[in-house]
């Protein structure tokens, strides 16, 4: 008998490749959402669709009445009244709640590697960190004292391929194809890593209905590590352009673009390696990982296969230049 599980959105840039590969392995899958069908990303042919808000109790409970699901995966929680909400909606009407966390919530620095479950989850720099840190102190309370059957997951840095893995996104591109600078935090040599979607739906997968994923926590990533300087030189060498980097601290970032300097703060400025043993034990099919190389050649693809979809930030680009200008004065 197949799963039936809920997927509270289920077409973002992680949970797309997971909503694909969930129908083909024959679960029965509903992905709750508002009915806005997304320009990059489609629902996959045989999930059913249930609409409606999520932000609206009343909503929720009138879909989901007739419904009991297997699992219950909530991609879109990231404050500790979102997962409270759930718990009061699916106490009875689950066996299994995954909470989508993340790698970043990981302390920073890193004190030790590579980085495991158990490394602390703490994350001065970044309020989103922060929240999905205290989601998982909620969730796992509710556990150990009310019995709710909570897993969580914590993906890293993963991508599809519609996102380039640096803030500004084409507009970057755009820039190196024009034989333009570019903004690289810190002295780009740290290490970072890139996941693509469809690995991380593999180790995911095997984590649904699994009772021995109950009360424990796990992150999916790739093994492989790159410099950001790597990361920023493959893109400009698979579209032909050419890598002029800007080294600049990610404090100095922060003073024009706040979000973008606490994610650096926050996350991407610390080298990361990640132990994937606890994953690979339970699902052992998570094996194959695609090289950024190989990912980058469909992003790069799919922007160039059209125009509507190179969107060029003429405010990001102008910033940009304000930060080389000025920490060219330094």
């Amino acid at each position: 008998m197949s799963l039936k599980v809920l997927f509270i959105g289920g077409t973002g840039i992680i949970s797309s490749a997971c909503s694909q590969l969930a129908v083909e392995q024959g679960v029965d899958l509903y992905l709750f959402n508002r009915g806005e069908s997304s320009k990059k990303r489609s629902i996959p042919e045989g999930a059913n669709v249930l609409i409606g808000d999520i932000n609206n109790t009343k909503s929720m409970v009138k879909v989901l009445d007739e419904h009991a699901f297997d699992v219950v995966v909530n991609w879109i929680a990231y404050t500790p009244d979102q997962v409270q909400r759930d718990i009061q909606l699916f106490q009875n009407r689950t066996d299994q709640y995954i909470f989508i966390s993340s790698a970043s919530a990981y302390e920073k620095p890193v004190r030790q590697f590579p980085i495991t479950e158990e490394t602390p989850l703490v994350n001065p720099f970044w309020e989103y960190s922060q929240n999905k840190a205290d989601c998982e102190t909620f969730l796992m309370k509710a556990h150990v004292e009310e019995g709710f059957p909570i897993t969580i997951v914590r993906p890293s840095h993963t991508y599809d391929k519609t996102l380039f893995p640096f803030r500004g996104g084409y507009t970057v591109l755009d820039r190196m194809r024009k034989g333009q600078p570019v903004v690289v935090h810190g002295d780009g040599e740290s290490h970072w890593v890139l996941t693509q979607h469809y690995d991380f739906a593999v180790g995911f997968s095997g984590l649904l209905g699994k009772t021995e994923a109950l009360g424990e926590a796990y992150h999916i990533t790739s093994d492989e590590q790159l410099t950001w300087n790597q990361i920023y030189a493959t893109v400009a060498e698979k579209a032909g352009a050419e890598f002029k980097p800007v080294h600049v601290p990610p404090e100095f970032i922060a003073r024009y673009d706040p979000d973008w300097g606490a994610s650096l703060l926050g996350d991407k400025s610390h080298s990361v390696s990640f132990d994937n043993t606890k994953i690979r034990k339970l699902v052992p099919e998570f094996v194959r990982q695609a090289p950024f190389a190989e990912g980058c050649e469909e992003i790069i693809g799919w922007h160039d296969a059209d125009a509507g979809r190179r969107i060029v930030s003429e405010d990001f680009s102008k910033m940009l230049d304000r930060i080389i200008g000025e920490y060219d004065k330094f």
